[in-house]
């Protein structure tokens, strides 16, 4: 399991295109699986759920993503998981990582 975790300023509904954009873009095999929105007054959330298929060791990993704005304070949880390939020995040779860089990458570019 990764994680990466961001505090920021900035409007909610263009960091998460830009990460939306950004994840989708990062590979052929990427899959938005699931997706979910909610709003209370100046609170928005989104959580986006993805998997994407790894060639190097034939298997799949996850990466849910969680955003959290209220006015322009926006909160940005990035977990990856999966990607392990064996019952008994999980090796999963980087790949939550991989996808919780390209998160990382993402919000790097948006400052």
């Amino acid at each position: 399991m990764a994680k990466y975790e961001k505090t920021m300023t900035g409007k909610f509904e263009e960091v998460l295109k830009q990460l939306e954009n950004d994840i989708s873009n990062s590979g052929m095999t990427m899959n938005l699986v699931d997706k979910s929105d909610y709003s209370c007054e100046d609170i928005k959330i989104a959580l986006r759920v993805y998997d994407k298929y790894f060639m190097r060791n034939g298997s799949r990993a996850s990466l849910s993503l969680t955003i959290v704005g209220n006015g322009m304070d926006i909160f940005i949880s990035a977990i990856g998981a999966g990607g392990g390939q064996g019952i008994i020995f999980n090796f999963s040779l980087g790949a939550e990582d991989n996808m919780v860089g390209i998160v990382r990458e993402s919000i790097n570019r948006i400052k």
